[in-house]
């Protein structure tokens, strides 16, 4: 999937990486607001263990809004499954384009889960002594989930919340 460019786009660096050693974790921004294909609000944030978290946005009147990441995750197929549902606070807020609404609703995921790779910790194992910093390596489907696997996530998650016409079932 081609990621858009452009106005509806905004990217942070914000993570000293230099420890992290080499990898496409280099030359990724760490924080990217985006406008998803369904029209909600994505967004994109690398956390401290060096781990992309995906989140979309759903505006007041959404049937799931406000309602908890475990409340709908049955009903949704993302990386690892939901883990966050929220409204803006810190990192996980978004700036409104002219005509979006503030008060939206979060629902995220990560890629902190078995066989991915998280640079940031890797590397603190590694300065902790550690020969095998990620013991997940020992496993060949291990992956670093990069910015445009996180945003691919995003926009099928985006996706599947437009597609939520009805509460879900509690």
């Amino acid at each position: 999937m081609k990621m858009k460019t452009g106005a509806e786009e905004r990217r942070r660096f914000t993570i000293p990486k230099e420890d992290w050693g080499p990898g496409p974790w280099q030359d990724e921004p760490d924080h990217v607001n985006f406008t998803t294909n369904a029209g909600l609000p994505g967004l994109c944030h690398r956390n401290s263990t060096g781990v992309w978290c995906g989140y979309v946005a759903v505006p007041p009147g959404h049937p799931a809004h406000g309602m908890g990441y475990d409340e709908i995750d049955g009903d949704i197929s993302v990386h690892g499954g939901l883990t966050y549902a929220d409204r803006c606070q810190g990192d996980i807020c978004h700036v409104p384009a002219p005509g979006e609404p503030d008060d939206v609703w979060w629902f995220g995921f990560d890629c902190a889960h078995c066989w991915d790779v998280s640079p940031g910790t890797d590397a603190l194992m590694k300065k902790l002594g550690s020969e095998e910093p990620n013991v997940r390596r020992l496993d060949d489907r291990t992956m670093y989930r990069d910015l445009a696997y996180v945003r691919a996530e995003c926009e099928s998650l985006a996706a599947q919340l437009a597609a939520i016409t009805a509460r879900p079932e509690r």
